[in-house]
């Protein structure tokens, strides 16, 4: 499943035209997510990334089935991990940005992809609670670094 989500990541960041990158110096805070070693996610010269209203609206959902899903007293880790597989299907299949910002969000998106799977998957609660525990943390530098 996880080799089934990372190819439909990877396709749509192939397939989405990127525009010329101009090389800049930012000598601002980067935080400590890296996809493939390569990227960093940082700042767009101090200011949040612009994001697509379905990308937003998208991780806005999630949040939002988070933050209910930690009120009840039942705890279906594997309903959350596809209930959030849908927000992040959703937010693939309308993705419209290019260039930097669209690099950028990948650096969240593709690892939120990951702690979704461990849902979805996980044997155990604390694998669970530790996969969910970083699916927040992705989800709270998302909204520190993007805005609508």
């Amino acid at each position: 499943m996880k080799i089934i989500v990372l190819l439909v990541v990877l396709s749509s960041v192939f397939s989405c035209v990127n525009e010329p990158k101009k090389a800049v110096t930012n000598t601002e805070e980067s935080v400590e997510i890296t996809l493939l070693d390569t990227l960093q996610l940082k700042f767009d010269r101090g200011e949040k990334w612009q994001v697509n209203d379905e990308t937003h609206v998208g991780l806005l959902k999630m949040d939002s089935i988070i933050r209910k899903f930690k009120t009840d007293s039942q705890k279906d880790y594997v309903d959350l991990g596809e209930l959030l597989s849908k927000q992040t299907s959703f937010v693939i299949k309308n993705c419209s940005m290019k260039g930097e910002s669209h690099d950028q969000l990948h650096v969240v998106l593709v690892p939120m992809l990951d702690e979704i799977s461990m849902l979805k998957e996980s044997t155990t609660t604390s694998e669970s609670v530790n996969a969910l525990s970083n699916l927040e943390s992705l989800i709270h530098n998302y909204f520190r670094h993007f805005k609508l």
